[in-house]
Formats: C-alpha cells, sequence, structure tokens
C-alpha cells in the first residue's frame, strides 16, 4: 500500500538528487587531499597557460621596443621581473583555489551527509513494511 509520507520523502530526495547531485557526488569519490590536489594540478597548468597568453601578446604589442632595445642586460632584470610576477601571482592563485576547493568538498561531504540521513529515513519507513507478519496456515483445515 502507499504510504504518502514515503512518497514525500522519494519526491525530497529527487528533488536533492536534481538540485544538488551534481555538485555532491562526484566530489565524494575522493578523498579531501586528493580532490584538493588534483584541483590545484589543473589551476596550476590553467594559470600557467593563462599568463604564458598573456606573456606572448604583451611581447607582440611591444615588440618593435624590444627590437630597439636589444641589450642582455635589461632583457635578464626584465625576465627576472616577469618571474617574480608570475610566482607571486601562481602563489595567490593556488592559495585562493585551495580555499575554495576545500569549502566546495567540505560543503558537499554536509550534502552527503544529509542524504544519507533522508536514506536512512526512508529505508526506515520501509522496514515497517517488509516484516513477515502473522501468517494463517493454508491448505485445508480439519
Amino acid at each position: 500500500m502507499l504510504s504518502e509520507e514515503k512518497i514525500k520523502i522519494m519526491t525530497n530526495l529527487a528533488m536533492f538528487e536534481k538540485k544538488e547531485g551534481n555538485r555532491i557526488f562526484p566530489v565524494n569519490r575522493y578523498f579531501k587531499s586528493d580532490y584538493i590536489s588534483s584541483k590545484l594540478l589543473r589551476s596550476f597548468f590553467s594559470y600557467t597557460l593563462s599568463f604564458l597568453l598573456g606573456l606572448v601578446l604583451w611581447v607582440l604589442c611591444d615588440i618593435e621596443k624590444w627590437l630597439n632595445v636589444m641589450r642582455i642586460e635589461s632583457l635578464i632584470e626584465l625576465g627576472m621581473k616577469v618571474g617574480l610576477i608570475y610566482l607571486a601571482g601562481l602563489v595567490v592563485y593556488l592559495i585562493i583555489s585551495l580555499c575554495i576547493y576545500a569549502r566546495r568538498y567540505d560543503y558537499a561531504s554536509r550534502g552527503m551527509k544529509v542524504y544519507m540521513a533522508k536514506l536512512k529515513r526512508l529505508d526506515k519507513r520501509y522496514e515497517g513494511n517488509s516484516r513477515p507478519g502473522a501468517r494463517t496456515k493454508g491448505g485445508r483445515t480439519q
């Protein structure tokens, strides 16, 4: 027999899965350190690629200036400045990424606990119906 309370719990679970499922379920396949380190590695490569593309655009815009002033000392000094800017930006970007991904993992962990609690509540409702009741003897009666 259908129970209105069970239907409400199942509907609530389905809505939770639809709304939060994309953010919660993929994250909970990892340990926290694995999840964060994989995202930091991805952030490192994306920052490095973005920085190199910006550097190439900057060099292409100022190529006439570079061709007129080709001194080794100035180029080494400029390379050191660019390297320091890259490292400082990378450290700041990775710290921000670390905070964001740690918060996302914690959010997903809390969401998974809520989801599991709802599933346990639904399972308890089903336990009441699955227990065998008092059976009557079948067959002929004398």
